[in-house]
């Protein structure tokens, strides 16, 4: 994918989602700080029960995330297996039964441009890839809210961010939640709901 001027490569698409067309109703997630780990802690997964790979890849700054999905419990002994493959290396681990079907659209994200009035968007900015897919499922499962966009990682050194849209009471409501269950985990970086944005932000988001 290139930039909308053509001069250079985009670096902060999502890792491509593949995998064949069995259920994904629950998904499991390894963050690891170096890629060799998360490499050789994939395999060792993959070995251990029958999951899917949704991605495996290096992210920046120099982490590697591979995302499954499978029934509960393989995802469950996978995951298990992978934390302790890991090790020390081990930055975030996920474990997310009946995903909202919104996030798994969220990482294949395709761009576009909002045309009018947003109500209200609310954004939350995280340390990890893993809280953010938690955090944009439990926004989702709280109020009446849709995902606008999920990025994870790369482009922007690590982090990963995602904003829902909907009306007011029901944006900051669902920012609420997913941002005590953040900070629970130490994983909270900044959280913000702006009513009513400016039509040309919107735009931009």
């Amino acid at each position: 994918m290139s930039e909308s001027n053509g001069s250079k490569a985009r670096n902060d698409v999502n890792p491509s989602l593949c995998g064949g067309s069995g259920p994904r109703d629950c998904i499991g997630l390894i963050e690891t700080s170096a890629i060799a780990s998360g490499i050789d802690t994939a395999d060792q997964l993959l070995k251990a029960a029958h999951v899917e790979l949704l991605f495996s890849s290096p992210v920046q700054p120099g982490k590697h995330v591979t995302l499954l999905c499978g029934s509960v419990e393989d995802v469950e002994a996978a995951l298990i297996v992978g934390r302790e493959r890991a090790a020390g290396d081990l930055v975030d681990l996920l474990h997310l039964p009946q995903v909202h079907a919104q996030v798994l659209a969220g990482l294949e994200r395709r761009g576009g441009v909002i045309q009018g009035q947003l109500d209200a968007v609310g954004i939350i900015e995280v340390s990890t890839v893993a809280a953010a897919l938690l955090g944009a499922d439990l926004a989702l499962k709280t109020a009446t809210v849709d995902l606008l966009d999920l990025r994870i990682a790369n482009g922007l050194g690590g982090k990963s961010f995602f904003v829902v849209t909907g009306e007011v009471s029901d944006v900051r409501s669902a920012v609420m939640a997913a941002s005590r269950q953040a900070e629970a985990a130490g994983r909270l970086l900044r959280q913000v709901v702006i009513p009513q944005p400016h039509p040309e932000l919107s735009r931009h988001l």
